[in-house]
């Protein structure tokens, strides 16, 4: 027995009147990982095997460096969506769960600007 109504059903909404927009975006953003991650594991073993000036030409090219902004943001958006589930999911009063949230945000997010300037500060 289906107790939505017949426009929530038509919509996909459930009880709380959201979609599954922040699952759906965690799935993608996992998928896009992938490749990204073996990429990157590939490119932390070239950084073991090249002299200093050599990684920092290699990175210099416009396709490492490009791959390499595109995993930090994803696995940064990625990290953020995870960890705002699990605050929801186990923070239970709205002024911590807002204060958690809000500083949940703030630092993923100082951490994604440090990282992206880190990046186009060796990019040439």
């Amino acid at each position: 027995m289906d107790l939505r109504t017949p426009l929530a059903r038509a919509k996909g909404l459930g009880a709380a009147r959201q979609g599954c927009e922040k699952w759906w975006a965690q799935r993608v953003t996992a998928v896009a990982l992938l490749p990204l991650t073996v990429w990157f594991v590939w490119f932390l073993a070239q950084l073991v095997q090249l002299p200093h000036a050599d990684m920092l030409a290699w990175l210099g090219k416009p396709v490492n460096a490009v791959l390499l902004l595109a995993y930090l943001g994803t696995a940064f958006y990625h990290a953020v969506l995870g960890l705002t589930v699990i605050v929801e999911d186990y923070v239970h009063l709205f002024w911590l769960k807002a204060l958690s949230l809000l500083a949940l945000r703030l630092f993923v997010g100082m951490l994604a600007a440090v990282a992206v300037f880190a990046v186009v500060r060796i990019v040439p």
